[in-house]
């Protein structure tokens, strides 16, 4: 992940190269939209192409913010897992020029920077989009939400399921769910008992949802 020397280093500020009069420019965080459900894609094939083509200097980081979820199966089984911040984006720290920008730009199942739209100077049509950058602290307080998001609960059920009960005082009665608490694992259900619809508190692994 992101540590914090990955900010202090050429984050905010130009510097001078040993012997040269000319500043080298500083390395930013610019955000990239890609097709849904290929961030992980474009990583994998950007890393491969930086090396063919010789840009590995200028591309430094590729990064898919991600936080913890638990997910309860409908079974009541739990699994761990990640889920993306920004689902559909991916975040790279980089020298912008104009051999890295095309690299990246036409890497496959990538669309394009996040940026500000320039206009055309002449004719109709919608313009090229002008890379931004990410400003310091909007990259730290994503990175810093990632790295300290605890789990997130997933369940797949909701009002109005149906559900039986799997364990428990209740075990072998079926109801139908009216609130579900992720956050506690809990949810709450009407059960017929003797002959009433009555709510109970349930654990998520005490039920099953019905297909």
């Amino acid at each position: 992940m992101v540590s914090e020397a990955d900010f202090n280093a050429d984050q905010d500020f130009e510097h001078a190269e040993e012997g040269e009069g000319q500043k080298k420019k500083p390395a930013r965080w610019y955000a990239v939209q890609v097709a849904s459900g290929c961030e992980k894609k474009v990583k994998a094939s950007l890393e491969q192409r930086l090396k063919t083509l010789d840009v590995a200097d200028k591309v430094l980081q590729i990064e898919i913010p991600q936080t913890p979820v638990k997910k309860v199966r409908k079974d009541g089984t739990h699994t761990n897992a990640e889920e993306k911040v920004f689902p559909g984006y991916v975040l790279i720290r980089m020298t912008m020029d104009d051999e890295a920008w095309q690299v990246i730009k036409n890497t496959p199942h990538v669309i394009n920077f996040v940026g500000a739209e320039q206009r055309r100077a002449y004719g109709r049509g919608r313009g090229h989009v002008k890379p931004m950058p990410l400003g310091r602290s909007e990259v730290e307080r994503i990175f810093k939400q990632a790295q300290e998001q605890q789990p997130v609960v997933k369940v797949d059920m909701e009002a109005g399921d149906r559900i039986s009960v799997l364990s428990g005082p209740f075990k072998d009665f079926e109801g139908e769910v009216i609130e579900v608490s992720p956050e506690r694992s809990k949810l709450k259900a009407l059960l017929s008992i003797f002959g009433r619809d009555t709510p109970v508190e349930l654990e998520f692994n005490q039920v099953q949802k019905e297909s």
